[in-house]
């Protein structure tokens, strides 16, 4: 391994870096604030993006076990993407303490960094190692929005990610003991080579191995902590949560099971197939019933997870093209929504006792707020996959994905699946526009207003307007860089 091997390293140790300079300067400089945390933390961010699209990442880094490919490269934008994204909606109108420490823009970097060495490699080991990185900065900025639920969500979130590590270690080991190889390239020369027939071993790790990225996925049935947590985190958390992990959780999925469901017997496939269809369903019904925005936000999520697993059953490159796809598109549109409830947040006043965001708040909105109205619209609509809002275009393709692949009834079932979500989704543009406005002045709809955070809202309901223009050269480019 030469020294300039190390360059596939460079995206996440600026982030580390990073990191650490955010805590030098707060412990050599105490009057340090917000401002100048955030600062670093965009200046890392960008630094980073300009790494990843600088550097030639042909060499293997980290004892071989990095490497930057197309998959990685594509998860890298999203991942840092997203993190510039949320970022600015620390400067937000109201003091949450949270983001006045430094501790806070530390662990942001480290939790992306571990996410992004994820993705950044086919060895197994530095992948679980790289997602407990990641996930234990995340627990920590759940638990750091200083309420009583969030310190609930947080101790819930680690003890379902202990769960899913565990799982997934145990699935790993299997697949060790079955090939003899912790690399997936390896993995996958083994298996085809012998013909499969280390079937039930392998079989039993591919079951532990869902199991453990599904609680990351929150795919049905390892759903259950989404919405407690998410409600429970602020909602720009909740938005990034929605995001960053799954894509990280997805790019390691393609990278399994784009083999493992090949087996003869069909078991992987069929397992991959049943929880695709179950998450799908399972979070469009629970999201009719719930009375709170954020809880619906956090169901949906749900079902959209669903409706992207479906490409590990349609099991072709231009599929996982569509998946990048609709994740992008799915990015600046759920993390605008959130960002929008974000608006509204005051740290001590609550318009409701039980929820932060229940649909009576929003009623009569238009009337109130019509920009603000008109904006949460786009991203309901969107998320409803309504044309010509962005996420239409993400659904639309991978449903005639599903067709292409003679998978008609999985193209039925997210077809129908399609037209239920729109049923939740109108249901709160009824209330802003339909109903009449409860004991409310306007102002709750802006109480945490700031001009990052407009500027946020801004870029995200302007690219769910216009996608139309870009998603043929973007799918382009991805279908570019999984092909190579």
């Amino acid at each position: 391994m030469n020294t300039l091997s190390f360059v596939s390293l460079a995206p996440m140790l600026i982030l580390v870096v990073g990191g650490i300079v955010v805590l030098g300067v707060d412990l050599c400089f105490k009057n340090a604030g917000r401002n100048i945390f955030a600062a670093i933390t965009i200046v890392a961010l960008l630094s980073a993006l300009l790494a990843l699209a600088y550097f030639d990442f042909s060499e293997r880094s980290f004892f071989d076990a990095l490497l930057i490919d197309g998959l990685a490269k594509i998860s890298l934008w999203v991942i840092i993407g997203a993190s510039l994204l949320f970022i600015p909606l620390a400067f937000a109108g109201m003091r949450f303490l949270e983001y006045q420490f430094s501790e806070f823009y530390a662990l942001f970097l480290f939790m992306a960094a571990g996410f992004g060495g994820m993705v950044s490699s086919d060895n197994l080991i530095v992948i679980v190692i790289s997602l407990e990185i990641g996930s234990l900065a995340l627990y920590a900025l759940i638990s750091m929005h200083r309420r009583d639920r969030a310190l609930e969500a947080a101790i819930k979130y680690f003890t379902m990610g202990a769960l899913a590590a565990g799982l997934l270690i145990f699935g790993v080991m299997l697949l060790y003991a079955a090939t003899g190889s912790l690399e997936i390239g390896e993995i996958q020369s083994a298996l085809v080579a012998s013909g499969f027939e280390h079937t039930p071993l392998v079989l039993t790790a591919s079951a532990f191995i869902i199991a453990g990225l599904g609680f990351k996925l929150s795919v049905v049935p390892f759903h259950t902590w989404t919405p407690d947590v998410y409600e429970g985190s602020s909602a720009p958390m909740a938005g990034y949560m929605s995001i960053v992990p799954k894509i990280a959780g997805f790019t390691v999925a393609i990278r399994l099971f784009d083999f493992l469901a090949q087996s003869p017997d069909r078991v992987v496939f069929g397992l991959l197939y049943l929880v695709a269809v179950a998450t799908l369903t399972i979070g469009n019904l629970l999201a009719l019933v719930q009375e709170d925005v954020k809880r619906m936000l956090a169901y949906s999520s749900i079902s959209h997870a669903g409706f992207v697993m479906c490409v590990f059953v349609m099991g072709s490159s231009e599929a996982q093209a569509g998946l990048f796809l609709y994740w992008i598109l799915f990015l600046f549109t759920n993390l605008g929504a959130f960002a929008m409830l974000w608006l509204s947040r005051h740290p001590s006043k609550t318009w409701d006792i039980r929820f932060d965001h229940p649909y009576s708040k929003f009623a009569g909105m238009v009337r109130l707020s019509p920009m603000g109205a008109i904006i949460m619209a786009i991203f309901m609509l969107s998320l409803a996959g309504i044309p010509p809002f962005a996420l239409f275009f993400g659904k639309i393709y991978l449903i005639g994905e599903a067709i292409a692949s003679e998978h008609l009834y999985l193209a039925l079932i997210m077809l129908a699946n399609s037209a239920i979500a729109v049923y939740y989704y109108l249901k709160l543009i009824v209330y802003m526009f339909l109903r009449d406005s409860a004991d409310n002045d306007g102002t709750v709809y802006y109480q945490n207003g700031a001009a990052p955070l407009k500027v946020v809202l801004g870029v995200a309901a302007v690219t769910v307007v216009v996608s139309f223009l870009w998603i043929e050269p973007l799918l382009g480019s991805l279908s570019e860089l999984i092909g190579g």
